[in-house]
């Protein structure tokens, strides 16, 4: 049995998320579907993070098994674009791993990218691509509130209630805010993260550069660990996940 890693790209608008589910179209079931008709044999692939609703990759990753040995793979991926990518998917590339590699369990590093429009105009080619906010944000205060998320801490304030993760503790190993002219862009990194923790640390980024919040109430919010106390959820149309690091 051999065992091939995909790395791909998509836009998450029209989709469900990542997972296979009963209630409408997921990556996981459209890419298995071609790859399953290419190699005339049932493939299950199994991502490295389960991206929700609406929410983009820049850098999936995946693997499945496959019994014979693939002998041109670039083929294949021509194959497999010259469908998805009528459905905002590609392939980027699919290469041999070894047996024990798993592409959730053997990741060591998560990078997820959030992007702001900060503007009083929206951007119409980039409106299902980034979060338009129009009141200023004082990127100052974010960069601030954004250092108390590094580190280990019991992130249950950000933690959807329907999340199934065993433990609410995470290491956010680097957050940054970086801004140029009226986009705010905004990179965490971690080893896993907690259902829609992302979204709803953004959520509490925005309410603290709004100034609707002090930096002692964000703080406050971060060690209540009480989900009640919780900004609203960012928008999953600005959220992509970037990077997957073994």
């Amino acid at each position: 049995m051999n065992k091939y890693q995909i790395l791909l790209e998509y836009v998450g608008t029209k989709y469900v998320g990542w997972q296979s589910q009963k209630n409408g179209r997921s990556i996981q079931n459209t890419v298995q579907l071609y790859l399953s008709k290419l190699l005339k044999k049932k493939i299950t692939i199994y991502g490295a993070g389960r991206t929700d609703s609406g929410v983009h990759a820049i850098e999936q990753s995946a693997h499945f098994y496959y019994k014979e040995k693939l002998t041109n793979i670039p083929k294949l991926i021509k194959s497999l674009n010259f469908f998805l990518n009528k459905k905002e998917i590609s392939i980027l590339i699919i290469k041999k791993k070894n047996i024990n590699f798993h592409a959730r369990h053997s990741a060591k590093e998560r990078t997820y990218n959030y992007l702001i429009r900060n503007s009083i105009s929206q951007s119409v080619i980039n409106m299902k691509r980034e979060w338009h906010l129009i009141k200023n944000l004082d990127v100052g205060i974010m960069k601030k509130g954004a250092k108390k998320f590094l580190g280990t801490h019991d992130f249950s304030t950000y933690r959807s209630s329907s999340c199934d993760a065993t433990n609410p503790i995470k290491t956010i190993k680097k957050f940054t805010i970086k801004k140029n002219k009226t986009l705010i862009s905004i990179d965490i990194v971690s080893k896993s993260f907690l259902k829609s923790q992302v979204r709803s640390m953004v959520g509490c980024l925005k309410y603290l550069g709004e100034k609707k919040w002090t930096l002692k109430k964000f703080e406050k919010v971060l060690k209540s660990k009480n989900r009640k106390l919780c900004a609203p959820l960012a928008p999953p149309h600005g959220l992509y996940l970037k990077k997957v690091i073994y």
